[in-house]
């Protein structure tokens, strides 16, 4: 062979060489990139979940004081009854679990999960049943104990997971999940979900439940 058409020969191989190394290049930043994708994927299916299963989540949880007791921090340090009367959104409610009687069952050892609706769900009964319900102390008690679930503190995902969950007044509660909005019997939203508290966990409702 002739050392032009050596010269020749050995070009070809340092391209051929050159182009292999290129495609395999773009072949492993394809792959990296397409891992990477699927785990961010991942990571923010991750996020999502726990959002229902661990952190506060919810429009809700806005008007929840930055500190102080009725702050998520100062809650999680009083049992139930107690941390809800350091919530100024919850002051109806705790007027009504006054009302019934029901404090200390609900500062007891539990542990509970507990609907509470905020000063707004009760505001959407007319005045004057909502007058007769608070001095009717049976009828109160029936309509706050179907507001709680005993012996569990379940978080959001853990309801929706359930699906029906029997309460303390007797009957059970339907859970739906729409994405991150958790429904109670199809008409009742948790805006501010797993509130902790020292003895059980709270979901903040918008609509005040009614028994059948």
């Amino acid at each position: 062979m002739r050392a032009s058409q050596f010269r020749l020969a050995a070009l070809g191989v340092v391209v051929a060489l050159s182009l292999t190394a290129a495609a395999c290049s773009s072949d492993s930043k394809t792959a990296t990139t397409a891992t990477t994708a699927k785990s961010s994927a991942t990571t923010q299916d991750a996020a999502k979940a726990a959002g229902l299963t661990a952190t506060n989540f919810g429009p809700g949880c806005a008007a929840v004081p930055t500190d102080g007791k009725g702050s998520f921090s100062g809650m999680a340090q009083d049992p139930a009854a107690t941390a809800a009367s350091n919530n100024p959104a919850l002051s109806t409610l705790v007027a009504a679990v006054k009302a019934a009687g029901l404090v200390d069952t609900l500062n007891g050892a539990g542990p509970f999960t507990i609907f509470a609706p905020t000063n707004d769900a009760f505001a959407k009964i007319d005045k004057a049943t909502l007058a007769k319900v608070l001095a009717d102390k049976a009828t109160l008690t029936k309509i706050l104990t179907y507001h709680v679930i005993a012996g569990q503190k379940m978080n959001a995902q853990q309801l929706a997971d359930a699906g029906s969950v029997k309460t303390v007044e007797g009957d059970s509660v339907k859970i739906t999940k729409a994405g991150d909005t958790i429904n109670i019997n199809g008409q009742t939203a948790v805006v501010c979900g797993n509130v902790q508290t020292a003895n059980g966990t709270v979901q903040i409702i918008d609509t005040v439940l009614m028994p059948s």
